[in-house]
């Protein structure tokens, strides 16, 4: 009787509690990370302030060491902000992940975490001068709520029940399918919260309706010539579509500017201080004019230049209006988030230039990645020294008295564009066929144009055809008609030389572009059919 009352007691008894996994606890961080990103790229969009994700983005690149653009633009171009972005969140999750295993045993370290992570971000988003405080206190702080709550709610799923008989110890286990259903609900909840903010973001402060904001016809236009495009497959066009103009800066959210409350300062080194709102620009006699920009990054044969035409007013006009005193010799360009490029003072005031402040690409409003609602545009001089976007403020100073932005990084203090060409067609390795084949690109040398391009097929130099040079100040096409019937069927390389209005030649000589620029000839090898 007593052995009965004893088996079927140890029948009813409970199985002993199941220790948590650490893989739950993992995952219960990351998902409480995820929610915590999603809510504070949902918040932001909502209230107008920044992603922590982009605030702590900015941060590293504003700190980076010496040399970190040229490689990582090296090795994602214009993905480098995307890199960027998915990198911090990787290691955010990482973090998550650990987090939600040490909240296992101190749910208070945990939340301390995720609440220090939150003030991380907020400090971080600070450096932003185009950045109010009291929005970004509330998306930190809804992004650690976000976390906090979140790690609490799915940690406590992510024990398994007690209290089961052995009669029903191979029962489903309910507790494991409903933590895994609620963390994949939250953390795809999380996704599209944080993709639909960022969409918002993206697309806040972009440039009003022509409605709303308009800039009057320019009193002098610009055209383009006869023959200034050849009619070849593959080529570069002469002109760059806006959505397929090349991007580099440094900010991982375009800065939102309000038209209404913008203006422009003319500061420093000037016999009277001035500001223009951007109807004060409007008001300015405006001017077109087609201008080829490139970035110090680009790689021999890359793809980061291009050539829009341009509407604006024209600097010195501006400058003259706040007078600028002898002895300034740099012309500093500060965006609304604080970005600087210095030039100096004699190259802005050389006649045979004509630097502006464009309101207009490709005789549209600036588009908000493109600078909106005013960038500066300076003929023969790289991006990083000269072309700031969403411009604030023009500081007359002197060359010893500041060093731009990326100076102390270890790029050069002046920086001209050098004199460079690509091949667009064929492509390197590509099979070609035997007869007459289009061997076509760019070259570029503003502002002192470009008068010959020549190429090299195993080492002998062919002069090209030139398209009509639209200005000193843009790039031109150019083609060789090669006959491949009059070769030896393989691999043959073919090489590019430009060579400038000044009679100069593009070098040979390989450099990487830090600190002033890449040199060398774009070299590709092509296989001749049989």
């Amino acid at each position: 009787m007593s052995t009965t009352t004893v088996t079927a007691a140890a029948a009813e008894s409970p199985v002993p509690p199941q220790p948590r996994t650490r893989t739950r606890d993992a995952l219960a961080g990351v998902v409480a990370t995820l929610a915590a990103l999603g809510a504070s790229e949902l918040v932001a969009a909502l209230l107008g302030g920044n992603s922590l994700v982009a605030a702590v983005g900015e941060w590293v690149i504003d700190h980076q060491p010496p040399g970190a653009k040229d490689f990582v633009v090296s090795i994602f171009g214009t993905n480098d902000k995307l890199a960027l972005e998915t990198l911090i969140v990787a290691v955010a999750l990482l973090i998550g992940a650990a987090v939600g295993i040490v909240a296992r045993r101190s749910f208070a370290v945990g939340a301390l975490t995720f609440g220090g992570f939150a003030l991380i971000g907020f400090l971080a988003s600070l450096n932003d001068p185009s950045v109010s405080a009291a929005p970004q206190a509330i998306v930190a702080g809804v992004a650690g709520f976000a976390g906090i709550e979140t790690l609490s709610w799915l940690l406590g799923w992510a024990v398994p029940r007690t209290g089961r008989s052995a009669t029903t110890a191979t029962m489903p286990d309910w507790s494991r399918r409903s933590f895994l259903i609620r963390s994949g609900s939250v953390a795809a909840a999380s996704v599209v919260a944080g993709f639909f903010g960022r969409r918002l973001l993206d697309a806040s402060g972009g440039p009003p309706s022509t409605g709303t904001t308009t800039v009057p016809p320019a009193s002098q236009t610009a055209s383009l010539p006869g023959g200034a495009s050849l009619d070849v497959d593959g080529i570069t066009p002469i002109v760059m579509p806006n959505d397929n103009f090349y991007r580099i800066d440094t900010a991982l959210l375009t800065p939102t500017v309000d038209v209404a409350t913008w203006s422009l300062t003319v500061k420093g080194m000037v016999d009277r201080e001035i500001t223009l709102t951007y109807a004060d620009l409007a008001e300015l006699p405006l001017f077109e004019q087609y201008v080829t920009i490139a970035c110090v990054s680009n790689e021999v044969g890359g793809p980061l230049v291009g050539n829009a035409k341009w509407t604006g007013v024209k600097l010195r006009e501006v400058l003259d209006m706040a007078g600028v005193q002898a002895g300034a010799t740099q012309l500093v360009g500060r965006s609304v988030d604080g970005w600087t490029a210095g030039m100096p003072t004699e190259w802005v005031k050389d006649p045979a230039r004509e630097p502006m402040i464009a309101l207009k690409m490709n005789d549209e409003l600036l588009p908000k990645i493109h600078g909106f609602p005013a960038r500066l545009i300076v003929p023969g001089l790289f991006g990083y020294v000269s072309a700031t976007k969403w411009l604030a403020e023009l500081e007359l100073t002197t060359l010893e008295a500041f060093d731009a932005y990326w100076v102390p990084l270890g790029w050069a203090k002046e920086g001209p564009i050098l004199t460079q060409s690509r091949i667009d067609v064929p492509s390197s390795g590509q099979q070609v066929p035997v007869g007459r084949v289009a061997i076509a690109g760019v070259a570029w040398a503003p502002d002192r144009g470009v008068t010959k391009v020549e190429v090299a097929i195993d080492g002998q130099w062919q002069e090209c055809k030139l398209s009509t040079p639209i200005s000193k100040a843009t790039w031109v096409q150019w083609l060789y008609a090669w006959d491949t019937s009059a070769v030896q069927p393989g691999p043959h390389t073919i090489e590019v030389r430009a060579t400038d209005g000044t009679g100069k030649v593009q070098t040979d000589q390989v450099t990487t572009p830090a600190p002033d620029g890449a040199r060398g000839h774009d070299m590709i090898t092509v296989m001749v059919a049989a």
